[in-house]
C-alpha cells in the first residue's frame, strides 16, 4: 500500500475525517492543511489505521487558541488599551 492511502481506514475513520476537514475549511483554512491536520487528528485520536483505540483530547484541543479561549470583553479591553498607548505615544 502506498504512502498517504487510506484504504485501510474505516468507513467511520474516513467519515470523521471529513466531518473534522469541513469544520477547518469552514474557519478558512485551505482543503490541503484542512486535509492534513483531518488526518492527524484522526490518527491521535483512533492511532492509526484500522485500531480502535479512542481518545477525544485531540479534537477538544484543536479549537482552542493555545488550549484555552479569550473572551470577547478581554479582546475588547485589550484593544482599548492598545490605542490609549498609540494615542500617548504619538503626542511625544
Amino acid at each position: 500500500m502506498p504512502r498517504g492511502s487510506k484504504s485501510a481506514y474505516s468507513s467511520k475513520q474516513k467519515r470523521m475525517a471529513r466531518h473534522i476537514e469541513e469544520g477547518y475549511e469552514k474557519r478558512g483554512v485551505g482543503t490541503k492543511e484542512a486535509a492534513r491536520r483531518a488526518w492527524s487528528t484522526v490518527n491521535a485520536e483512533t492511532g492509526g489505521a484500522g485500531k480502535r483505540i479512542t481518545n477525544k483530547r485531540p479534537s477538544r484541543k484543536g479549537g482552542r487558541i493555545g488550549g484555552r479561549s479569550v473572551s470577547h470583553a478581554t479582546r475588547v479591553a485589550a484593544g482599548k488599551k492598545a490605542a490609549k498607548t498609540r494615542a500617548r505615544r504619538a503626542s511625544h
